[in-house]
């Protein structure tokens, strides 16, 4: 009969008499528990799901780069670094520019008085900033003398104009002339003034644009205080 005795907490020592070599003996509650865990790994399997694929269905893209994907984007086509609002549309403020021309010239003369040149001046500089804009002069004559007369003096009125704007570097194709001869006298208290106030040249010339409102960023500059 084999005498077993307690040696720690999972060790049993055989002892089968005085030649016989002692060994360590394993609990069979241990096997069982070594047993049970290898054959629950062996049948279940180490690699995890493949998690699954969502289907993208909006558009996530900013093909504009203003901040708002193209899903919820009215206006694809932002300027950069201009406001916008929550669907990707920015805002414009209008901006208008104007000039008149008036120039008077002495009886029966189509000359430009040098009182009178500034306005022309002041004109040329208008549409060289703005080169998009067109003028239309406008020539008169007082109401003494023939019909016929007068509608030519007021042709060769706004002529002069013309022909001095275009060598202060405008382009002959953006202004055009009309002359109205004495058809429209200007109203004043004695007919000396309606003669002198009549003999005239008068335009005027607007530009109109768009300008998008732009996010203020460090590079801004504040406005120069006066």
């Amino acid at each position: 009969m084999m005498d077993v005795v307690w040696q720690g907490k999972a060790k049993f020592t055989a002892q089968l008499g005085t030649n016989m070599p002692r060994a360590i003996l394993i609990p069979k509650i241990a096997l069982f528990a070594i047993a049970t865990a290898t054959g629950l790994l062996s049948g279940c399997s180490t690699s995890a799901p493949q998690p699954p694929v969502a289907e993208q269905k909006a558009d996530l893209f900013d093909m504009d780069s203003d901040g708002v994907i193209n899903a919820r984007d009215e206006c694809d086509s932002t300027p950069r670094g201009a406001i916008i609002d929550n669907v990707g549309c920015s805002e414009f403020v209008e901006t208008e520019a104007r000039d008149d021309l008036h120039v008077l010239f002495a009886n029966n003369s189509v000359k430009i008085p040098p009182s009178f040149e500034r306005e022309v001046q002041e004109l040329a500089r208008f549409m060289t900033t703005f080169p998009h804009t067109l003028v239309q002069l406008k020539g008169y004559a007082s109401p003494s003398g023939s019909a016929e007369l007068n509608l030519a003096l007021s042709t060769m009125r706004a002529q002069a104009i013309k022909s001095a704007l275009v060598k202060k570097g405008i382009a002959s194709t953006r202004i055009t002339i009309m002359g109205f001869g004495e058809s429209e006298p200007v109203a004043a208290p004695s007919a000396q003034q309606t003669e002198i106030l009549s003999r005239r040249v008068t335009a005027s010339v607007m530009n109109t644009e768009m300008h998008v409102i732009k996010k203020w960023t460090i590079y801004t500059s504040s406005p120069a205080k006066s």
